[in-house]
């Protein structure tokens, strides 16, 4: 089963996890978020795919959308070989995203799991996060911990590091 966004709002709702979601006209980069209605207490999050320098290992990187990223650094955080951007192929092949629609929840279609969700350690589980259901036409505000225990029910690997 791939995860598309109503069966992320169906999993959320099994969960017993709330959420908000905002509807949206389709968005491509951090720069168009910039007009969507974000809600005051909210963090847009940006999302990188991200692979070492063989290929054999994938992480994907959450992390808020002002924080400067340094691949040098993350590359020695994670104890990993350079780092690189995954492509569009490896990005179907393993999360069944398109680009453009890098998401923590295409962790729900890594089946191998594979990936390794990264993300900053300095992120407060309260926080309310802003990041796409799988589709680039809405926003689903949750608190970041609530992101980690789903993650973790479902057996993702999970790094936090300083950033």
């Amino acid at each position: 089963m791939s995860f598309a966004k109503n069966n992320i709002y169906d999993l959320l709702n099994a969960k017993n996890i709330p959420f908000t979601c905002t509807e949206h006209r389709p968005v491509y980069s951090m720069e168009e978020l910039d007009v969507l209605e974000i809600p005051a207490d909210a963090i847009i999050c940006k999302n990188l795919f991200l692979r070492n320098n063989n290929g054999k290992q994938h992480f994907l990187l959450t992390i808020p959308a002002a924080t400067p990223i340094d691949l040098k650094q993350l590359a020695t955080s994670l104890g990993s070989s350079r780092l690189s951007f995954a492509s569009a192929e490896r990005l179907e092949k393993y999360l069944r995203l398109q680009s453009g629609l890098v998401s923590p929840f295409g962790l729900l279609n890594d089946t191998s799991k594979s990936v390794i969700f990264v993300s900053s350690k300095n992120l407060p589980p309260s926080a309310i996060i802003g990041i796409h259901p799988n589709d680039n036409t809405a926003t689903v505000w949750l608190t970041f911990g609530d992101l980690l225990t789903l993650l973790s029910e479902l057996h993702v690997e999970v790094k936090l590091i300083e950033l």
